[in-house]
């Protein structure tokens, strides 16, 4: 796989030659003083990591992996916190949309077409429980994950109290909300939330939003595929943004 680095010092390398790392596999019971020292850096530089059985490193590589794979990004991530005063220096109105937690690569890849297409100024991902932006992800986009600015930050609530201090109003998709998406205003400087593909926008996140609403359902089925659901929402907003 050519998108993967395995072994502590090449990762080591890898990371400190400023190379973004989307995650790191690491082999259960690991330890020892190299190790110690490169775990202490995956957590400065605040990569996402996550303990696995020695099995599915090697059916990754039968190298020598010292029992750690690092999985190289596909795109480059940006900060929401730099991106945010950029739109209103050059006098726009801030168009955002936050995924939680969607796993599927090709909704996120659907969404990020979408996205762009919309005029979406930036997509936010939590640093965990997301998709890999792999190039899968960049293929069902038809590269739109490498034409606008991805973020990627750990606190999703400290990303949204943000875009609320800076006068953006954060909107969630939620099935159970009153408020129908067409009666919604999408003029002002907007913030939509969408959640993942089984359970929705995450508690914690909904109650921090300014708003809710909705799209109606009249068939037997619950919901829509996150991505539709998404461009539904994006396109209503160029809508009312151009009349």
């Amino acid at each position: 796989m050519n998108n993967t680095i395995y072994g502590i010092r090449p990762i080591l390398e890898a990371i400190e030659s400023g190379k973004t790392i989307d995650k790191v596999f690491i082999q259960k019971g690991l330890h020892g003083d190299l190790f110690k020292d490169f775990f202490i850096k995956v957590r400065h530089r605040k990569i996402p990591f996550q303990y696995v059985p020695v099995e599915k490193i090697n059916k990754i590589t039968r190298s020598n992996h010292q029992g750690v794979v690092a999985f190289l990004s596909a795109i480059e991530y940006h900060s929401i916190f730099d991106i945010i005063p950029s739109i209103f220096e050059e006098c726009r109105i801030p168009f955002i949309v936050i995924l939680d937690k969607v796993t599927d690569v090709r909704n996120i890849g659907a969404i990020a077409r979408s996205a762009e297409c919309a005029g979406v100024d930036a997509i936010v991902l939590p640093l965990k429980g997301g998709a890999q932006l792999n190039e899968d992800a960049v293929k069902t986009s038809s590269g739109a994950l490498l034409k606008m600015p991805i973020c990627r930050h750990s606190n999703l609530v400290e990303v949204i109290n943000f875009l609320k201090e800076s006068g953006i109003e954060v909107i969630g998709i939620y099935e159970k909300a009153e408020k129908m998406y067409f009666n919604k205003d999408f003029t002002k400087p907007l913030c939509i939330i969408m959640g993942n593909e089984y359970e929705g926008i995450a508690w914690d996140y909904l109650r921090e939003c300014n708003d809710s609403i909705k799209i109606p359902m009249m068939g037997t089925i619950e919901s829509l595929n996150v991505s539709v659901a998404t461009g539904i929402i994006l396109f209503e907003v160029v809508k009312q943004r151009l009349l």
